[in-house]
């Protein structure tokens, strides 16, 4: 089972991410892509590292996150992202511009063929207006073709509001 959870910033999604993995019985490895590049992100990371269950295994990977779901994934195993849009992020800051494009890609062809539950976390960023600078434009777009890919091959696809979950396909939990 493969599930892409979509949200702004603070809405739950991450939570709700965490609530499945350790609802669903099987052994969990959190896959973090944030880097503390400032002290407020450094400060969520600690939030987030405080909430997740010490029995857990925690993989903090900022690029090269096809490589960990293929060397990770198994059927006995919840593979937990949080979050797609960091991992994104990193990867427009990449000395090699054809990156992005080839990691996206590839996760994306990846995705169906993983044994075990797959959660993947990613904020929803195309519900406001279209920014005005460059990167950010370019950040907007990639983070939508992503999500649709990946929605396209997830068997669920939740979306949280304050908190609150709406199955945008499949089932809501």
């Amino acid at each position: 089972m493969r599930t892409l959870i979509l949200g702004g910033a603070r809405s739950g999604k991450s939570a709700l991410a965490e609530r499945l993995a350790d609802d669903c019985g099987l052994a969990v490895t959190y896959v973090a892509t944030a880097q503390a590049g400032d002290g407020e992100m450094a400060a969520r990371i600690v939030h987030h590292r405080a909430r997740r269950p010490p029995h857990w295994a925690c993989i903090e990977e900022p690029l090269a996150l096809v490589e960990v779901l293929r060397e990770h994934a198994a059927a006995e195993r919840c593979l937990l992202v949080d979050c797609l849009t960091l991992w994104l992020s990193n990867l427009l800051a990449d000395p090699d511009p054809r990156r992005l494009q080839r990691e996206c890609e590839a996760l994306s062809a990846l995705l169906p063929s993983l044994p075990g539950r797959v959660l993947l976390v990613g904020n929803e960023v195309g519900l406001g207006v279209v920014p005005m600078g460059e990167l950010s434009r370019r950040f907007v777009d990639e983070a939508g073709r992503l999500h649709q890919a990946l929605a396209a091959r997830c068997d669920q696809v939740l979306f949280v509001a304050a908190g609150l979950p709406m199955a945008l396909k499949g089932t809501c939990p």
